[in-house]
């Protein structure tokens, strides 16, 4: 054999060896985390997949002849004395009608399971569940509490409608209320037993907020505060007059109509998650939306310049107005905190208000200095000053 076929050869030997590596690397990374959780050698399950939230995994085993779920939950507790949870809801996709099984720290110390059937948003009770349990147990090690157990499902039940939290604290024996931040919220979603398919009910929801925040951010914190700016400040200029008036209102009705947009969306998403409020958000929502559709409907009474009242509208329209800038600035700030976005996006809309603060403190010097000047022109005409003529 030449020497050259000899390198051949080896480079060969190399490159499949390359690829069998390449090929085990890929199967771990899709494999992902929770394929490397560790249990006690006698609990070994069939497929497991990670869980999009709270850094948790489901394991199990699936018999379809017997309808048994053998499963174990894995996940890190908020706080060493907290708790974990893993439940089946038979009859929604959230938190009320779950079969709960809950992990925490027992009054003696020692680690252990309880069962709660989930029926209000309230203290929950210890009871039974409508699946058969058995074999529960629990362990905490390592900051990851592990949740075992096994359910006797109803026949023909191989896609399973799954809730997972994570809680702080146990007090006497029950486990307190959980944390409402979106992890929280979205924590719940199927699992195919049959084919280990996973999908997060959260997702729709997660878009519907982001929808109802963006039309609510561009329509109340932004649309409305361009259209006072441009009533306040561009009539001062008789050039501007009257664009300035068709600009506002154009600007204020397109505002408006996509607010009662972000309006909408919000009283869906209000529906969808009975017991969990945000009140003030919400009671500020709601005012504005009032207020809103009366300006909308002020505009149709307006009164002519010359008419008795039209100083009373005015006021009206100018404290209704200035109302609903600053209650829709503060409610933007408001959804962006529940929504628990990125910093950048509230740093972003900050920004987006400065702006304009400071495009309306500029326009505000420059109206005033106009305004003067007209008044000082008026005293010199009506003192019977003459000016000169110009030269053009």
């Amino acid at each position: 054999m030449t020497r050259k076929c000899r390198v051949l050869q080896r480079a060969a030997l190399w490159f499949r060896l390359a690829l069998l590596l390449l090929s085990a690397v890929g199967y771990a990374a899709a494999a992902g985390r929770c394929s490397s959780v560790a249990f006690p050698s006698n609990r070994l399950y069939a497929a497991c997949s990670d869980l999009p939230h709270h850094s948790s995994s489901i394991h199990w085993s699936y018999d379809s002849a017997a309808a048994t779920l053998s499963f174990a939950f894995v996940a890190p507790p908020p706080q060493p004395k907290g708790w974990v949870a893993w439940a089946i809801n038979p009859i929604a996709d959230g938190m009320l009608g779950s079969q709960t099984l809950i992990a925490f720290h027992q009054p003696d110390g020692s680690m252990g399971v309880r069962t709660y059937n989930i029926t209000a948003y309230a203290p929950i009770t210890e009871g039974p569940i409508d699946f058969n349990a058995s074999n529960l147990a629990a362990e905490h090690s390592g900051g990851v509490m592990r949740l075992y157990g096994k359910l006797k499902l109803p026949a023909g039940m191989t896609v399973v409608k799954q809730v997972w939290q994570v809680g702080s604290s146990v007090a006497d024996g029950v486990p307190q209320k959980h944390d409402f931040q979106p992890d929280n919220l979205q924590s719940k979603g199927t699992l195919d037993l049959i084919k280990g398919a996973i999908s997060s009910s959260g997702g729709s929801t997660t878009v519907k907020k982001n929808v109802h925040g963006v039309l609510n951010a561009v329509s109340w914190g932004i649309m409305l505060p361009i259209g006072a700016i441009i009533a306040r400040y561009l009539k001062t200029f008789k050039s501007a007059d009257p664009a300035w008036f068709y600009l506002h209102v154009t600007c204020q009705i397109v505002g408006y109509g996509v607010g009662v947009g972000g309006w909408a969306t919000g009283l869906y998403l209000g529906s969808k998650s009975k017991g969990i409020q945000y009140t003030t958000h919400r009671s500020i929502g709601i005012t504005l939306f009032c207020l809103g559709t009366l300006q909308v409907f002020a505009l149709f009474l307006r009164p002519s310049k010359d008419h008795k009242y039209r100083f009373i509208w005015n006021i009206y329209h100018y404290l209704v107005g200035y109302t609903v800038i600053v209650l829709g600035i503060v409610n933007v700030f408001k959804g962006l905190a529940i929504l628990g976005v990125n910093h950048k996006w509230t740093m972003g809309y900050v920004t987006a208000v400065a702006i304009l603060g400071g495009i309306a403190l500029f326009l505000e010097v420059v109206t005033w200095f106009v305004v003067l000047k007209r008044k000082a022109d008026a005293r010199s005409s009506s003192n019977g000053v003459q000016h000169p003529l110009s030269d053009a």
